[in-house]
């Protein structure tokens, strides 16, 4: 190959032709890596709960008010989403924190005949709302969960479950997206142009929702103590 050629190569591809770096240095640039990303975290984190934890509050609350009323909450979101929709249905189902009950909440993602019956029949982009025809009723919740806002597939449940008069949630991330246009309950969006950082936002968001809730409803029992304003489970 001549010269003007792996130069080409060389530019496309420089990992092909450049030099191991010193292994102090690469330990260094490494360290700086992670030094960075944990600040974007941080302030990822910080931005979102000073300027949305009052949405969030007034989530909690209409959210207390579905499970008051016998209502189930139901999550969706696909890839490493879809991952966080199961996350969030086990912890309102199977708290590890004594003394906090059981509540009825159900990830749509976890049937893989549904899906793939629906995916190979109609199109992937009706997975979630079919379900959500044939199980959500007006007292019960939806969350849906996607870094971008736009899954068709989730925008598509969120509509199916505004008909029937469900509460309807979601956690975005960027510009919101579509989700943040379409008129649901409640959208909290992560500002931010980093998957990984919304994703780690949104972990702390159904963390912090979860206990909130339950904070909520342990008022109506009368079983409110300081100590479940600071308890996190």
């Amino acid at each position: 190959m001549d010269s003007s050629n792996d130069q080409i190569l060389a530019s496309m591809y420089p990992f092909l032709t450049a030099k191991k770096q010193d292994p102090a240095s690469m330990n260094r640039a490494l360290a700086e890596s992670i030094r960075q990303k944990a600040a974007e975290h941080q302030s990822v984190i910080e931005q979102f709960f000073s300027l949305q934890g009052q949405a969030l509050i007034d989530l909690a609350q209409d959210l207390a008010k579905v499970y008051r009323s016998n209502g189930r909450l139901y999550s969706m979101g696909n890839g490493g989403s879809s991952s966080d929709a199961a996350h969030i249905s086990v912890e309102f189902q199977h708290p590890v924190t004594t003394g906090r009950p059981a509540l009825p909440a159900f990830d749509l993602s976890s049937d893989k005949t549904m899906l793939t019956a629906v995916a190979n029949d109609v199109g992937f982009a009706q997975v979630f709302s079919r379900q959500v025809i044939a199980l959500v009723n007006p007292q019960d919740a939806l969350i849906g969960v996607s870094t971008s806002g736009n899954s068709a597939n989730l925008v598509n449940a969120f509509q199916q479950a505004k008909k029937k008069g469900a509460l309807t949630i979601g956690l975005a991330g960027g510009d919101g997206g579509e989700m943040a246009s379409m008129g649901l309950d409640h959208c909290l969006v992560v500002p931010s142009d980093s998957i990984h950082r919304v994703q780690e936002c949104h972990v702390a968001i159904y963390h912090m929702l979860w206990d909130l809730v339950h904070t909520l409803l342990a008022d109506d029992r009368g079983q409110l103590v300081p100590a479940d304003f600071t308890t996190e489970g």
